[in-house]
């Protein structure tokens, strides 16, 4: 037996779209741009957020806001496109942290990976992953995968500092976003952990990219990938700049976050010009062309999407 399907009662196309509207539908041939595009949108902006500004936010909020108040007390790096109120970049989410001398921030776990970057504070600060307590000094970088239990701890005379990221953003617009408190607040912190792979020590990644090579695709004049196969989802590396360098210009349709480990200078994003110093953090969204100058000796870490990408085959790069 057959169904048939009732005919809209218009000979009108004007009234034809009228009546496809409550029925949730489209018509895919009166969208007024074409269905593919010749490159990709430029939807979000490049951006610079400055470390002497966070940090002197964050220690006016050590005085307003206790860490039993607040999961984190930390400052989200908003990519300024309209609209937006969380995103860095489309991906990855970036934000300056900092924890009091005793403080402790409550352990959670959540599907979206995390890691930190550390600009300042002492030996005494620390990250429990999975009861594993990880000390956390300037310059490490220290991972907490998806789904981990994780806390911080400061137990030095100082306040610690560090930047964090995270994919978020992606997470969310894929929907399989969880999230969880520890039970009783805190997971206990174990004995010291110097050697994890979840811990990249200044002191180590210093020295292996003082002697990698040159970088190969001539943005920087060398270039450390930090092996982190616990993050499907971002890359890490470190990239060295020399002074007076002749900078080559690159674009990729992935999304980078770079934060300044050492030095000065300037980037140029699609056009714009980003004069940065230690501690800053600037974002170059998908398929804007870049290019870095260093005014002396600098160390950029960057983080990206660049495994995202490769593993669904749509990563391009070229000249900028």
């Amino acid at each position: 037996m057959s169904t048939s399907i009732p005919r809209l009662s218009t000979d009108s196309l004007d009234d034809l779209y009228r009546e496809l509207a409550p029925l949730h539908f489209m018509a895919g041939w009166n969208k007024p741009t074409p269905s593919l595009y010749p490159a990709p949108y430029k939807t979000y902006e490049p951006a610079l957020w400055r470390y002497r500004e966070g940090h002197e936010a964050l220690a006016t909020a050590g005085r307003l806001i206790d860490t039993s108040l607040a999961e984190r007390r930390n400052l989200i790096m908003v990519n300024p496109m309209p609209g937006n109120a969380y995103e860095t970049c489309a991906t990855l989410v970036a934000a300056y942290q900092m924890l009091l001398p005793g403080e402790h921030a409550r352990s959670h776990r959540h599907t979206p990976n995390a890691l930190r970057l550390i600009l300042d504070g002492d030996a005494g600060a620390y990250t429990t992953v999975e009861g594993q307590t990880i000390t956390m000094e300037p310059g490490d970088v220290v991972l907490t995968p998806s789904w981990l239990w994780h806390g911080h701890g400061n137990e030095g005379k100082v306040a610690s500092y560090w930047i964090d990221y995270l994919d978020v953003p992606l997470v969310q617009r894929l929907e399989p976003m969880f999230f969880e408190l520890y039970p009783g607040g805190t997971q206990p912190p174990g004995p010291r952990v110097e050697d994890s792979p979840l811990r990249f020590p200044a002191r180590e990644w210093q020295d292996r990219l003082a002697q990698a090579s040159a970088d190969a695709e001539g943005l920087f004049a060398r270039r450390l990938r930090l092996d982190t196969p616990s993050l499907r989802t971002m890359r890490l590396e470190m990239c060295a700049l020399e002074p007076r360098r002749a900078a080559a210009a690159v674009r990729s349709t992935a999304n980078s976050i770079y934060s300044v480990v050492r030095g000065r200078g300037v980037s140029t994003i699609d056009g714009v010009e980003l004069a940065w110093e230690r501690g800053d953090v600037f974002v170059a969204p998908c398929w804007r062309a870049q290019s870095h100058r260093a005014d002396e000796e600098a160390i950029l870490f960057r983080v990206s999407d660049e495994p995202l990408l490769e593993h669904l085959g749509l990563l391009r790069k070229d000249a900028g």
